[in-house]
């Protein structure tokens, strides 16, 4: 029997994104060395993925200085929780069919 399910969202279903967002669920916004720190990811590959985030509207960067050093935080964005909300529902949905 063919079940059908919503589908998740591809923004989200990466590794390295849901996990980003997992973490910014959790605390609204965070330096990027912290994500890089918890999610062991390489600065190349944490930035790329960062900017898919931005570019989807999921998260805000905001670049600054702090004490001379370039400093990176990003927040998660009312159609980011929106997003990762309905991509938990949906996950959800194929774990109870």
């Amino acid at each position: 029997m063919f079940l059908v399910f919503k589908d998740l969202d591809p923004i989200l279903h990466s590794q390295l994104r849901l996990a980003v967002m997992s973490l910014l669920m959790s605390v609204r916004e965070a330096e990027f060395t912290f994500l890089k720190e918890k999610t062991n990811a390489t600065a190349g590959n944490l930035s790329v993925q960062i900017q898919k985030l931005k570019d989807a509207g999921y998260i805000d960067v905001i670049k600054q200085f702090k004490e001379n050093y370039p400093q990176t935080i990003c927040k998660v964005t009312p159609s980011g929780i929106k997003a990762f909300d309905q991509y938990v529902r949906n996950l959800q949905a194929y774990l109870t069919k």
